[in-house]
């Protein structure tokens, strides 16, 4: 008998556990519907336009570019950037523009230059490069015909 009331104080609390169980993920259940959804704020925040990068010292290197943009409710509406221009590009043609350039061209006789073109392969930060370029330099010595000397004279006769 007394083993049947500890079974039956197992069961009614084995129950309440479980009633209590149900009635917590019910009420977290319900307070999930009935909270509001939170409304997607539309910011009229314009989109960020980029100065260029202004090293820091020298022509290349760490630096730093500027960023703004436009709207009546915007909290932020200029900030600083650190930039990087890499000291190994050709600054001819911008330092946030790298180009990949064919061969050099045979040399013009007229001008005593040889030129080459490239095309842009990437631009930084959408930086305004041009899509094509061309570049000179001078031919350097012209290697002219070898006289035929003596020595050739000599060893065609034999």
């Amino acid at each position: 008998m007394q083993q049947q009331q500890q079974q039956r104080r197992m069961f009614r609390a084995a129950l309440l556990a479980l009633v209590f169980i149900l009635a917590a993920v019910s009420t977290t259940e319900a307070g999930k519907k009935e909270k509001p959804e939170k409304k997607a704020k539309k910011s009229d925040c314009g989109e960020w336009q980029w100065s260029v990068c202004v090293p820091t010292s020298g022509d290349c290197g760490l630096g730093t570019r500027e960023g703004t943009r436009t709207g009546a409710e915007c909290k932020q509406t200029t900030k600083t950037q650190k930039c990087k221009i890499p000291c190994n590009w050709k600054k001819q043609f911008g330092a946030e523009c790298k180009y990949q350039f064919q061969a050099w061209g045979e040399c013009d006789l007229n001008t005593a230059l040889k030129t080459r073109t490239g095309n842009l392969k990437r631009a930084l930060h959408n930086a305004d490069c041009q899509k094509t370029v061309t570049i000179s330099k001078p031919c350097g010595k012209l290697t002219k015909p070898k006289p035929q000397g003596k020595f050739h004279l000599l060893r065609a006769a034999h």
